[in-house]
């Protein structure tokens, strides 16, 4: 029995890399997959900081044959803007049909990805819209003076260091930086327009930063009709051709807490940063 150890070791280190595999696929990237016509779902939740494996999830369903339309399952506060913008983008360019459904909130960033999708369903008590942009810059100016520190900047150009945190920021800095908010705000209306097919002017009266419930968002028009995710699962499948409740094909990122503890962590770090929130 004895000369046979070595068997046993190998049966045991192939057992040992077989559960690392498994834990390392639970942890990166869940997947189920099932037969016939199905529709895929797309989990998008926390701060968007972003974009790449929402828009491999779409490509992913897109190339599926037997994944006939795309639920885009929504809870999320906002984030980052150029996320946004191309998980956004890939939704509109997508050749099957796309349906949002938003959780307990999808505000912001949130929203403006779910405007891309042909069809949005919201609980009547989501948390929605927040149309706007904003530019959060710190000021430690007063702590620097208490502990009396002071900095020698040196720049090319006299706007090379516009929002440092070390300083007050000068009025004619203010009116640069509100005409970059003010550039990717109408970029955002544009995208509701666009996306909700509202007239401009409609979408300007509520496009203020509000907050609205999934009702209210339905009656003005920002959603299209109030319902759960197997809701929207049953619309989607509807949209495809697809009779009867459908086979699902579940997409979700199962990202470590510390992880994403960190990720975001270092982006709330970063001295400017547009933000649809």
């Amino acid at each position: 029995m004895k000369k046979y150890w070595w068997v046993w070791a190998v049966i045991i280190a192939i057992v040992i890399l077989g559960v690392a595999i498994i834990d390392n696929i639970k942890g990166s990237d869940k997947t189920s997959f099932s037969f016939g016509k199905s529709i895929g779902l797309i989990e998008i939740s926390g701060v968007i900081e972003s974009s790449a494996e929402t828009i491999k999830n779409i490509a992913k369903c897109e190339a599926t044959p037997n994944i006939k339309a795309i639920v885009v399952h929504i809870q999320s506060p906002g984030g980052s803007v150029v996320p946004s913008q191309e998980i956004y983008s890939a939704l509109r360019k997508a050749k099957k049909p796309t349906v949002a459904s938003l959780s307990d909130y999808a505000a912001s960033g949130g929203y403006y990805i779910a405007c891309a999708c042909d069809q949005i369903v919201s609980n009547p008590g989501t948390l929605t819209g927040s149309i706007g942009v904003i530019l959060s810059l710190p000021n430690v100016t007063e702590l620097i003076k208490k502990v009396g520190l002071k900095f020698n900047v040196i720049k090319s150009r006299p706007y090379k260091d516009i929002g440092s945190p070390y300083r007050d920021l000068m009025p004619d800095e203010y009116d640069l930086l509100k005409v970059v908010v003010d550039d990717v705000y109408d970029q955002f209306v544009g995208a509701v327009v666009e996306g909700r097919g509202l007239d401009k002017e409609k979408v300007l009266e509520i496009a203020d930063g509000r907050i609205l419930s999934g009702r209210q968002a339905f009656e003005l028009g920002l959603v299209d009709t109030l319902g759960t995710l197997e809701d929207a699962k049953l619309f989607a499948a509807s949209l495809a051709g697809i009779k009867g409740e459908p086979k699902v094909v579940e997409f979700k990122k199962l990202q470590p807490r510390w992880v994403k503890m960190i990720t975001e962590g270092i982006a709330n770090k970063m001295r400017i940063r547009l933000e649809y929130r």
